[in-house]
């Protein structure tokens, strides 16, 4: 246990932000697996939450921006080859 009052504030703040990164990463994956499994008529609306989701994650330092960029490309190329098989 911390012996300082400073590293006792430091606990709690890890803590709650640590609470908010799982939560903001968890409905990250929940709206990529909704993509992914949405039909193709659905598919672009999917795509749109999916993306949103990654530009706010990436927004609030959840997740690089980098990498943020790099999955709304991933799921981009789906998208597309999904409308093309359709």
């Amino acid at each position: 246990m911390p012996q300082h009052k400073s590293c006792e504030k430091r606990m709690r703040q890890s803590r709650k932000q640590n609470q908010y990164n799982r939560a903001v990463k968890s409905s990250l994956k929940t709206a990529t697996k909704k993509f992914q499994a949405a039909t193709p008529e659905d598919a672009e609306a999917a795509y749109r939450k999916a993306s949103s989701e990654l530009d706010l994650a990436a927004k609030k330092g959840v997740i690089p921006r980098q990498r943020a960029d790099r999955k709304k490309s991933r799921l981009a190329k789906q998208l597309n080859k999904a409308k093309a098989a359709a």
